[in-house]
């Protein structure tokens, strides 16, 4: 891409165009480690780092993250390799940049799958504007604390652990920790034996759309590729007023080929209990998924 990189795994055959996987917010491809293994071996999967995230490049200083320019990254890779279409799995924030792109190119999604989030989240009219205001605020400060160069704080690898289950809520359990955490941190050159994260400091406050809900329902009725969401029963998600089930009710009037499963686990379930998905990931991709032999270029 124009500012650097964009890294990722490779799981499965290299001669077929695989499902592209994206992770949630301040994770990495990482959190698909326990689950693609798990699915149909001849199926292909590329899990990708987004920007300023795991391995891949930040976006250059003086700018903002924002949910809508992993867009273009989608087309960026489309391009990359040679492909007409793309099939995409992805989780939580990565699941929501699905949705939109879906809506937006229809003719170019052959297959969607979202675990544990639908589509952008929405907030009261009157909360918007005070809240992009902090937001933009707080990525201009992580901003200059980047250009300073300095070391962030650091931990012991345990310390991580109990930073990173506490962060996220314990939906990650501490033994699946690592699997983020491998991507994610580096040694400390001042503190020998001791870790900092490495992600994009202005990752913390990434803007997201806080579009109405009305144009989330015009979107979904554009999403014409089968499409399954995964909803996990245990998630932090779970019982908020999100407008998740008035979405169901949208997709399955509008897209005959719209599933909606729920499963046992935590927001991150396919990685702390990635079997309690199998059967209903299997089952998906046996009814649509298809091998699509491309040439992959510069692998």
């Amino acid at each position: 891409v124009p500012y650097g990189k964009i890294a990722g795994k490779w799981y499965g055959p290299q001669d077929v165009r695989p499902i592209v996987c994206l992770h949630g917010w301040l994770d990495n491809c990482g959190t698909f480690d326990r689950l693609l293994p798990l699915l149909p071996e001849e199926v292909s999967f590329l899990a990708i780092d987004l920007p300023g995230h795991g391995y891949s490049s930040r976006i250059p200083d003086g700018m903002v993250y924002y949910q809508l320019d992993c867009i273009p990254l989608l087309l960026n890779i489309m391009q990359e390799y040679g492909w007409t279409k793309i099939s995409l799995m992805a989780h939580s924030m990565g699941a929501i940049i699905c949705f939109i792109f879906s809506a937006l190119f229809p003719e170019k999604v052959d297959l969607l799958i979202g675990i544990d989030a639908l589509k952008p989240l929405s907030y009261p009219r009157d909360r918007f504007p005070e809240r992009m205001s902090k937001q933009v605020t707080k990525v201009i400060e992580a901003d200059t604390r980047n250009r300073e160069k300095s070391e962030p704080p650091s931990y012991t690898y345990e310390e991580m652990i109990d930073r990173l289950y506490a962060g996220t809520a314990a939906s990650v359990t501490r033994e699946t920790c690592p699997y983020l955490l491998q991507r994610n941190i580096k040694p400390s050159r001042k503190f020998p034996g001791k870790y900092y994260f490495d992600r994009d400091n202005r990752m913390k406050y990434n803007v997201i759309p806080g579009w109405a809900d009305s144009i989330n329902i015009e979107l979904a009725k554009r999403i014409t590729a089968p499409f399954l969401t995964i909803r996990a029963l245990d998630s932090v998600n779970r019982g908020a007023k999100d407008g998740f089930d008035e979405m169901v009710a949208v997709l399955k009037e509008s897209n005959p080929r719209y599933e909606v499963a729920y499963v046992k686990g935590t927001h991150h379930v396919q990685l702390t209990e990635p079997e309690n998905c199998v059967p209903v990931l299997v089952a998906f991709l046996r009814k649509y998924w298809r091998k699509e032999p491309e040439v992959v270029s510069r692998l």
